[in-house]
């Protein structure tokens, strides 16, 4: 498969090759990605930096399993909108919703489809009937409850 090229960014082969490693392991240390790379560390940290700025790396994050942390539902959620002109404060309502943990405005059958973690069904329809539904524009929801993930990856580069 073709590699294209990042729309008018300076990215390098080397810039490709530490995002790979950093994407596997974001904890791994600058020297150990030097010397894998046969280059300096400073080189790796100056590279870093320019990705940073680009606005190719937007910050680093740590993944916990909310499984571990009692929320044993994962749902998904299709959001018709009463009109897409309401987007933007739907939006901005829902942002307020901690169990929402990713949103995207979407084309198709609805104007936005969310990721919702809770802890069990009862919550769930607590967080549907009482803060979801309850956002001004929000029209109707679909709901649909995953019953594993199977696949969770960035992108690869290489």
């Amino acid at each position: 498969m073709p590699h294209r090229k990042a729309q008018n960014l300076e990215i390098d082969n080397l810039d490709i090759q530490i995002l790979s490693i950093l994407m596997k392991n974001a904890t791994t240390p600058y020297t150990e990605i030097a010397k894998e790379l046969i280059v300096s560390g400073g080189t790796i940290h100056v590279r870093m930096k320019k990705l940073e700025e680009m606005g190719v790396i937007k910050g680093a994050s740590l993944e916990v399993d909310p499984q571990k942390l009692g929320y044993d539902i994962t749902a998904f959620l299709g959001i018709y909108l009463e009109k897409g002109s309401q987007y933007q404060e739907a939006v901005t309502q829902l942002k307020e919703i901690n169990e929402i943990v990713e949103l995207h405005y979407t084309t198709g059958s609805w104007s936005i489809f969310a990721k919702i973690v809770c802890h069990d069904t009862n919550h769930l329809r607590e967080v549907l009937n009482e803060n979801i539904q309850s956002v001004k524009g929000i029209q109707r929801t679909e709901t649909f409850i995953s019953l594993e993930e199977s696949i969770k990856r960035q992108i690869t580069l290489e």
